[in-house]
């Protein structure tokens, strides 16, 4: 409940501050409002010619409401409109359970784009994949389709089957056959590594942290001799702000974990740690991959930073702002998902764009290496045309060979990323694990040369 009366709070601050916002603009000058007047006056005669003209009979609410989503997804690709049914769900997701398929998604250029599969949903289950298009649901294109309606179209009673028609990078189109569940998304679960603990955290929603803390409490249990922590941040689409600096806290005796800072200089928000070490001060190894975002970026950069843990594992996506939530009418008219914020890591890294880099960069297996050294392969932040910019003019890595692959003779059937964090966890640090061979890949411009090579040009016809 504190929550929702913060977000209101925040919804009345905001009020206010508009109104004084105006009355200063009053005062100074009567232009910019007028012309303000004049583009609204200009919306009003669009939708009354709408509403005359079309072909058809129109539904003003819907106009609206997609004009206002429009307003807002113009701005940058996490901002949009709620209208009461998607708030609902939101907070239903936010709870730790909804109905579904299991899927994060986002819009690109009026696509559907998967960010990331949720762990142990029918969407993992059938193979979906980071970076897939969503081009139909149930043989109906979805292409055009804010991301709000197309996933209503992919949500349902459960037990029903559902078919996805997906677009994937050197593929042909296929259909998917999913069924409905009530997604329960196991956020956290733990494993022994030898005298390590794995702890893979799948997203970040209201009991994360506490799932969390039970989670190292039942691997301690299981083997009192812990040796060290592998933090599993992969694929983690995000989630919660609360959630990622409770996590990071678990493992930090105090200190800053991350702060957020608005549109003026002087609006800083600082969260920090409270005493105490779950781990009683284990070496710890975050991993991380291109799918991990925004809130598990908060938690990497923290621990990173901090020195709390080396990470190991690929550039992260580059989810370096923040949304807020704000109820219209008390949620009646839906709500705002507004970026009011970026936030930066304890020693001032803004990731925007850029991701966090990994002390250790491992690909988790030799076709993704090839995939690294392929800059047009990549799904990041960086690939929305309308993302914030990054941090002064920082730029994400482009195409390269990545530092290490699965060398042959690897066994496939092993997670060679939970290997070498093993293995950094043996020797004490990055710095002190012998390191393998550089995997070999071609890099995107040698083969793009190649292939201009074979090309012939066409034959040039005058006319």
């Amino acid at each position: 409940m504190k929550k929702y009366i913060l977000i209101g709070a925040s919804a009345f601050v905001l009020g206010a501050g508009s109104m004084a916002y105006v009355s200063q603009q009053a005062l100074a000058s009567a232009q910019p409002r007028a012309k303000t007047y004049r583009m609204l006056g200009l919306f009003g005669d669009v939708l009354n010619t709408v509403e005359n003209q079309y072909v058809t009979d129109v539904d003003d609410t819907k106009l609206i409401q997609a004009a206002i989503d429009g307003m807002l997804t113009s701005l940058d690709p996490h901002s949009g409109y709620l209208d009461p049914e998607d708030f609902d769900d939101m907070r239903d997701q936010t709870r730790g359970e909804y109905g579904g398929l299991g899927i994060e998604v986002t819009s690109e250029d009026g696509v559907v784009k998967v960010i990331a599969p949720m762990d142990g949903t029918p969407a993992a289950k059938a193979g979906i994949k980071a970076g897939d298009y969503i081009t139909a649901v149930n043989g109906e294109s979805v292409l055009g389709l804010t991301v709000t309606e197309a996933v209503k179209q992919m949500r349902g009673r459960p037990g029903e089957a559902v078919q996805l028609t997906i677009a994937r990078e050197k593929s042909d189109p296929f259909d998917v056959k999913l069924v409905r569940e009530v997604i329960k998304p196991r956020n956290v679960t733990a494993r022994l590594e030898g005298d390590n603990a794995v702890i893979r955290i799948a997203s970040f929603n209201e009991k994360t942290t506490d799932e969390t803390e039970a989670a190292f409490a039942d691997m301690k249990a299981k083997n009192p001799n812990l040796k060290g922590v592998i933090l599993d941040l992969r694929r983690n689409p995000g989630g919660l702000l609360d959630q990622a600096v409770g996590v990071s806290d678990l493992f930090l005796e105090g200190g800053e974990i991350v702060s957020q800072r608005g549109r003026d200089a002087r609006d800083v928000e600082r969260y920090n740690a409270r005493p105490g070490d779950i781990t009683g001060g284990l070496p710890v190894v975050v991993l991380i991959d291109s799918g991990s975002a925004s809130a598990a970026e908060i938690v990497a950069g923290a621990l990173q930073d901090r020195k709390r843990a080396e990470v190991v594992g690929l550039t992260s996506f580059g989810k370096g702002s923040v949304q807020t939530v704000i109820p219209l009418r008390g949620g009646i008219d839906g709500a705002l998902k507004l970026t009011t914020a970026r936030y930066f890591t304890p020693s001032g890294r803004s990731i925007q764009k850029t991701g966090i880099t990994p002390d250790l960069e491992v690909a988790a297996t030799r076709e993704e290496a090839q995939i690294i050294a392929n800059r047009s392969y990549q799904f990041s932040e960086a690939s929305f045309r309308n993302a914030l910019n990054a941090d002064e003019g920082k730029v994400r890595r482009g195409a390269h060979e990545p530092a290490e692959a699965p060398p042959e003779g690897f066994d496939e059937k092993k997670d060679f990323q939970v290997a070498r964090a093993v293995d950094v966890l043996r020797h004490g640090s990055v710095a002190a694990t012998p390191k393998l061979p550089k995997p070999t890949a071609k890099l995107a411009e040698i083969v793009s040369k190649a292939k201009v090579a074979e090309v012939k040009p066409p034959p040039v016809t005058q006319k």
